[in-house]
């Protein structure tokens, strides 16, 4: 048994939150109460001066295996979670091979297994994300998928885009979208405007998010599918979402730390390290991007990790690939960027980043209470620090170096220590 005492609790599931300790046994909580004195053998873990939360759930993460090991793997991937608070991942089906088969899949939840956390992948909408032959959504889902997604790849059939919605919702499984139609690209990764006239490219046009978000509301209205727009960018795509939320229960939508911290000028400050699919853009889509946190337009902080070796992204800007890490900072982003800010409370950040995000994806995670489960996060909101040495393979995001406020002491997931600052 673990006994965590004289800590601040916050389920963000209940509203619950106070001076409360908390009893596991096994995987599950079997306790909360203002005080425990427990029989038997325990250990104690005293949480004086820290804030204490449930096991954060990513549901935008690439780890990289099968395929691109170099990158990172679901070992690694699995520490640098850990290590950032997130004891639940959704993995994206971008791998090599991609995620349309129950061999891939079963590898990656069997690999999982075997972490500290709670691994679970999406499938693939699209045989080897090619965009033309669906995959057999409904075998998948009983091999144990828990969405479905090509994730990196914009899916530009908008009738294989409907049957996929249709199916999705027979399964009641919800299906994620890489919004960024190709005919408004030029270059990948660098925003159309100050960004793309300082590297004199032609970068890629808002006009990419605007179309294809626009259609697949469309379509989710039509279907009743359960979507989510994937890391939202454009002020405009923000306002899409949150007329069509008026209409339409089934539509989610998520936001990565970068977007809600950075704009295009740190392309320009950190080059490729600040170059991802959907680029960075101006400061008033990322001023949307907080309001659509804050008025629930957006339900869910998503990382998007995506490593990458140092020699690709030493690579020109045109060539380098897109994406940056964001396990271990995405915590302290929120709490520097949006709580001490004033933009939101500690208990909104927590549903944003673990009650909302497993509930899109029916997962029994992101909250506190007796009989759930014992994933759990010991954070110290008011320490500083800077993030320099990571869990992950990869180290390529342009936080290394910044002051951020917030870190995560303890991470137990069922019931297991699996990450100690």
């Amino acid at each position: 048994m673990i006994l965590i005492h004289d800590g601040y609790m916050i389920d963000p599931k209940s509203g619950r939150e106070g001076n409360y300790d908390i009893l596991i046994d096994g995987d599950k909580i079997v306790k909360i109460a203002e005080k425990i004195e427990p029989r038997g053998k325990v250990t104690r873990i005293n949480a004086e001066g820290l804030l204490v939360a449930p096991g954060l759930v990513d549901v935008h993460v690439h780890f990289r295996d099968p395929g691109f090991t170099a990158k990172e793997d679901i070992n690694t991937g699995a520490a640098a979670a850990a290590k950032g608070g997130v004891t639940t991942v959704v993995l994206m089906a971008n791998t090599k091979p991609a995620v349309d088969s129950e061999e891939t899949l079963h590898y990656i939840l069997d690999k999982g297994a075997k972490t500290g956390i709670h691994v679970t992948t999406c499938a693939n909408v699209t045989m080897g994300m090619q965009g033309k032959q669906l995959t057999d959504m409904r075998k998948l889902a009983t091999a144990g998928a828990v969405g479905f997604t090509d994730d990196g790849v914009p899916l530009l059939d908008a009738e294989l885009v409907r049957r996929a919605m249709e199916i999705s919702a027979e399964l009641d499984m919800p299906i994620s979208f890489h919004e960024e139609d190709p005919k408004y690209i030029e270059n990948n990764g660098v925003n159309r405007g100050k960004a793309s006239e300082y590297y004199g490219i032609g970068g890629s046009a808002r006009e990419a998010e605007i179309a294809l978000v626009e259609r697949d509301l469309k379509l989710a209205e039509e279907t009743g599918a359960c979507i989510d727009i994937q890391h939202i960018s454009s002020k405009e795509a923000v306002e899409l979402v949150r007329q069509a939320k008026k209409r339409c229960s089934n539509i989610h939508a998520e936001a990565t730390p970068h977007h809600f911290t950075l704009t295009e000028d740190a392309v320009i400050k950190y080059g490729t390290l600040a170059k991802m699919n959907p680029p960075l853009r101006e400061e008033a889509d990322r001023q949307a991007v907080i309001r659509g946190l804050v008025d629930g337009t957006i339900d869910m902080i998503a990382t998007d990790h995506a490593p990458h070796t140092a020699e690709e992204k030493a690579k020109p800007i045109t060539e380098a690939p897109s994406g940056i890490t964001g396990l271990e900072t995405s915590l302290a982003l929120g709490i520097t960027e949006l709580v001490d800010r004033g933009y939101l409370t500690m208990k909104q950040l927590l549903r944003l980043m673990s009650t909302n995000p497993a509930a899109m994806y029916h997962l029994d995670a992101g909250y506190l209470a007796e009989d759930g489960p014992a994933d759990v996060i010991l954070i110290d909101t008011a320490a500083e620090f800077t993030p320099e040495k990571y869990a992950s393979k990869a180290t390529n995001t342009p936080f290394t170096g910044w002051n951020l406020k917030g870190e995560v002491r303890k991470t137990i997931c069922g019931g297991r220590i699996v990450y100690e600052a």
